[in-house]
Formats: structure tokens, C-alpha cells, sequence
């Protein structure tokens, strides 16, 4: 029986540009938003067509900034099937605030943009002093954090996790680790390194999955070290549709031929299980 699927890394675009402003981190879009754009409609249907039952949207902040309206809007009459990420400006002042005010409008969890394909600024910034004040804002609420970072701002992250412990950190893209060495994946050891903090997640997605054969890698030896290091528990599955190309059922069947190898526990806590400990709002109906 194929394992129910959460979806907990698709984006959004709306084409009412009046309405939603494009506003983008660093002032530069990302390409995909304009290639490929999807909006709230095109996602349902995708998710209809793919089989995947829930998902957690994440705001576009190469799109919209800081500003996670089109999200907040889309989700607020669907509640039994979505939830939504939002980004805030956790160097200012009135992060806290911000916060506050995201998950008012319905949002559940905070991504930080640190690192990605139109920011390619310094990373320390996460663990800036400045930063407390949000960073403990999200222990109070129990928020749990996305952050698209690279593996030279991981000193910064255990900085921020050594204060803030309680925090669930969901690392995208499982880092972009490089993994072309093949097994062991010494290439990748800052990656494995955080298994040491059982507050830090994964999140597999799509890129992950096309890169799972480059150089001497093997999805079956690299996804299989994963999940014994950090235990299939702390790792959630994300499509990154529309930013990845191809249709959502497309990157569905390729996430599950690539971790077809793992027995069905392991499998549904990927698909599945994760998601509802991050963002438990889509546990409610889901049937485990």
C-alpha cells in the first residue's frame, strides 16, 4: 500500500501582480517564478494529479520579499489540507512582531533565506545578536524554522541552536551537500555532523533526488546513510515544485523509485510522519 504523501516544499505564484506585488530578497527574482509560475489553483491540481494528499506551502521570498500575503490568503479557507511557511526580516526590530503577526494570519512556520539562487551574501547573519530576540520568539510559540543555508554557515546554526535548543530546525535541501565523492560522503561530513542535535531535521527534496547519481553517488548509499545517521524521523520530503522543473506526479515518482530501497516505516515518515511533527496542523485528518 503506497505510503499517504505530505508535501512540505511547494511555492506559489500568483499572476494578480496588483494584488501581490513582486517585491524579491536582494531585488533580483528568481527565474523560476517567472519560467514556471504556478499559483494556488495550479497546485491543487497538481497535488490532485501527483496523489499528494497535504501540504505546507512555502512563501516565495525570491518572489515577495518578507511579504507572505498570496500564502496567507490561499490557505486561510483550506486549513484541513495546507499549511503555510513565512519568511520575516529576523535582523530587525520588530521580528518578534512580524512573527506574531504571520502566524495570526493563519502561517506556521518561519524559512530563513540565507543562501540560494539569487542570494549569495555572507550566512553568519543568521546567528547575529540582533537575531535573539526572533530566535527566541520561535521557542516561546514553538515554531519551527526552514533555513536554505549552505554547509559553511553550519558553526553559525549550532551558534543559534546551542542557545536556542528547543527550536526544530528544517535544513532545505539537505544543504546541497556535495556527494560526487561517493560513500562514505567525507565530502558531506559537516551534513552528518548534525545528526548530533536532535533538533534539526531534513528536508529531501527534488534536487536531492536528480542528484543522487552524480559521480559516485547512489541514492541507495547516500539516502541509506541518512536515514540510519539521523533516523527516517527527522527527514521530511519536499517536491520544490514549480522552482525544479517537470509536473509535481513526476517528482513524486522519482522521490519513490529513489527511496524504494528503505522498508515502508521508513518511507512513511519521509513522505509523511515528519511533516505532521513539524507542522502538526496537518496531522488532523491525516490518517497515520
Amino acid at each position: 500500500m503506497a505510503t499517504r504523501l505530505i508535501d512540505t516544499h511547494p511555492h506559489i505564484i500568483s499572476p494578480d501582480t496588483a494584488r501581490y506585488p513582486v517585491t524579491p530578497l536582494g531585488g533580483k527574482r528568481s527565474a523560476w517564478s517567472e519560467k514556471r509560475p504556478c499559483d494556488f489553483a495550479g497546485l491543487v491540481a497538481q497535488m490532485d494529479a501527483a496523489g499528494v494528499d497535504k501540504a505546507a506551502i512555502v512563501h516565495s521570498s525570491t518572489t515577495y520579499g518578507y511579504n507572505a500575503d498570496y500564502v496567507a490568503d490561499a490557505i486561510a479557507a483550506h486549513r484541513d489540507r495546507f499549511a503555510g511557511v513565512f519568511s520575516v526580516d529576523v535582523l530587525a526590530q520588530d521580528a518578534p512582531e512580524r512573527i506574531r503577526h504571520w502566524l495570526a494570519r493563519g502561517l506556521d512556520g518561519l524559512r530563513l533565506f540565507a543562501a540560494g539562487s539569487t542570494v549569495k551574501a555572507r550566512q553568519d547573519w543568521i546567528a547575529d545578536p540582533a537575531t535573539y530576540p526572533a530566535w527566541q520568539c520561535c521557542a516561546d510559540l514553538g515554531v519551527s524554522v526552514a533555513l536554505s543555508i549552505r554547509q559553511e554557515a553550519i558553526p553559525h546554526l549550532v551558534d543559534v541552536m546551542t542557545r536556542y535548543p528547543s527550536v526544530r530546525i528544517i535544513v532545505d535541501h539537505l544543504l546541497l551537500s556535495p556527494i560526487e565523492d561517493g560513500p562514505p560522503y567525507a565530502a558531506s561530513a559537516p551534513l552528518f555532523s548534525l545528526a548530533d542535535y536532535p533538533q534539526v531535521f531534513l528536508k529531501l527534496t527534488t534536487n536531492n533526488v536528480r542528484r543522487a547519481a552524480d559521480g559516485l553517488a547512489t541514492a541507495e548509499s547516500f539516502f541509506g546513510k541518512l536515514a540510519s545517521v539521523f533516523g527516517s524521523e527527522r527527514i521530511c520530503w519536499g517536491s520544490n515544485f514549480p522552482n525544479e522543473e517537470g509536473t509535481l506526479a513526476q517528482q513524486v515518482d522519482e522521490a519513490r523509485a529513489a527511496l524504494a530501497f528503505l522498508p515502508e516505516a521508513d518511507r512513511h515518515n519521509i513522505f509523511c510522519g515528519t511533516a505532521m511533527t513539524l507542522y502538526p496542523v496537518l496531522a488532523d485528518t491525516v490518517a497515520a
